[in-house]
């Protein structure tokens, strides 16, 4: 039977026979933390319908069950070593130990990362944002990765990627934390771990068929997926970083508020700098907009005020949206724009941080967990531990995502690229044998039959260039085929996928 008791209250209380001491943790905060649990898991679906929408059609699905597999092999990989090589209480400065192996001894005991709830929560809690973080990674095989040896992917680099980042962030142990790092929810971890690794996936499986040419000049396939996953990111993201206080209190709520405003500004900070180019008000911008503002907020949702989140959400929409152009000037193909996205997005709020964290802020705990501040309180040096924590995270992640990769390409079956043939019918068709839509158009292109290119769905890039292509990147309509073989054009095509429910 588990040691615990209730008092009069309904809190519950364990009593450590080692130490003599009795903790007792209060059911509103579980509560508060299981629900933000909750409300994590649901970002990770939602970053496949983020990702699924800004695709072509032919690869809609393959993003959707990225974001499913990623949630299952990263909960068995938590529960098999990674929760104890993130968070044992005994490990290095760099990487835990295998003290709670298959979760051994998790249960009634305080957490690491607060004694105001039991070990068993906080490593539910923390699955979440272990499960989140690959995923937003491998978006970067979007239209051109195989699914398979993804999957093997995804368990090496949770194992030997996240759980050390986690580790020295988060661990009372870590080297970043014993300096004095300030990481409120998962700025290096999540984020900037999440976008390197993209820019290294993306490096290393090259350009997609068609790079450079109109062939590749399209718009988001599904708007509306686009504006669900924000929904359900944005949504989530008040568990992501509310519940990162593991309590029901003020630094909870205030975490929650700065959340909201800087994805906001952010959203509308990136869709003003893309209407100054088109005159168009763009859904896709703000959605990245928010998107960039909620990264950027991540690492100092509980140590800043509000004021400092309007800033927060004018510089990442600003600098992400500058920043998805950086892919042209070095020449990698990363068609998500995730590198942008969160590495920047990443970095911006981890420097920011630094700046503007608060004593006071962190106080709302009620001195739970005090910090010296940032330059606000005259605390010059903490952007140099942000800095030093964000290349740190930036550098181990690049190296060690392009280590794992060519290690898998010399293995016979784990070569994450596809051939031209499955980029040509379609990773859906191809790896999954499955469609996003039970139409998918087929465009007779030079080479033959090629499924789905979505030429007829005209127009620039907005997710991966903020809608900043020349109009003379717009395809024309053409003509596909049925499955069936019956031509139809265009705008047959057009009618015929909205006919079908």
């Amino acid at each position: 039977m588990v040691n615990i008791t209730y008092d009069a209250s309904g809190s519950i209380q364990w009593f450590d026979p080692d130490s003599g001491t009795t903790w007792v943790y209060n059911p509103g905060d579980m509560a508060w933390v299981l629900a933000s649990t909750a409300l994590v898991w649901l970002m990770i679906p939602g970053v496949g319908f983020f990702y699924s929408g800004l695709l072509r059609r032919k690869n809609a699905l393959s993003m959707i069950w990225a974001s499913m597999m990623t949630l299952a092999v990263v909960s068995f990989q938590w529960f098999f070593w990674g929760f104890s090589l993130a968070f044992s209480e005994t490990g290095s400065a760099y990487i835990g130990d295998l003290k709670y192996f298959g979760l051994k001894g998790v249960l009634e005991k305080p957490s690491i990362g607060s004694t105001k709830v039991p070990s068993l929560i906080y490593c539910v809690f923390q699955l979440m944002f272990a499960a989140i973080t690959p995923m937003l990674a491998i978006g970067a095989i979007a239209e051109r990765g195989r699914l398979g040896p993804i999957m093997v992917f995804v368990f090496i680099w949770s194992t030997i990627v996240y759980d050390p980042i986690a580790c020295w962030t988060w661990n009372s142990n870590g080297w970043s934390f014993v300096l004095g790092g300030l990481d409120f929810a998962g700025g290096t971890p999540v984020h900037i771990s999440s976008g390197t690794a993209a820019l290294a996936i993306s490096v290393y499986l090259g350009k997609r068929r068609g790079y450079g040419t109109e062939r590749l000049a399209y718009k988001p396939h599904n708007t509306t997926y686009v504006v669900l996953g924000t929904v359900f990111l944005w949504f989530g993201w008040f568990g992501f970083n509310g519940g990162s206080a593991l309590a029901a209190n003020l630094r909870a709520v205030q975490a929650c508020i700065v959340t909201n405003l800087a994805a906001s500004v952010g959203g509308l900070t990136w869709m003003l700098w893309d209407y100054r180019l088109e005159r168009k008000w763009s859904a896709v911008g703000f959605c990245s907009g928010a998107i960039a503002g909620l990264v950027a907020i991540t690492p100092a949702s509980g140590y800043v005020g509000s004021p400092a989140a309007v800033l927060f959400g004018v510089m990442a929409g600003s600098l992400c949206n500058f920043a998805t152009q950086l892919k042209f000037v070095f020449g990698y193909d990363d068609c998500l724009d995730i590198f942008a996205s969160h590495a920047i997005g990443g970095l911006i709020g981890n420097v920011l941080t630094g700046l503007f964290a608060q004593a006071s802020v962190a106080g709302f705990d009620g001195g739970l967990a005090p910090i010296p501040g940032g330059w606000l309180d005259h605390h010059y040096i903490q952007l140099g531990y942000q800095i030093a924590d964000s290349v740190a995270g930036m550098s181990y992640s690049f190296v060690m995502t392009t280590v794992i990769l060519w290690i898998m390409h010399f293995i016979p079956g784990l070569r994450l690229r596809a051939t031209e043939e499955a980029e040509i019918l379609g990773i859906d068709d191809a790896e999954m044998g499955e469609f996003a839509y039970d139409y998918v158009g087929i465009d007779l292109g030079a080479s033959g039959h090629e499924y789905a290119d979505d030429t007829h769905s005209h127009g620039a890039l907005p997710a991966t260039t903020g809608g900043r292509e020349p109009h003379h990147m717009h395809s024309a309509p053409h003509v596909s085929k049925n499955h069936d073989g019956s031509s139809v054009d265009g705008s047959d095509v057009e009618k015929r996928e909205t006919a079908v429910a």
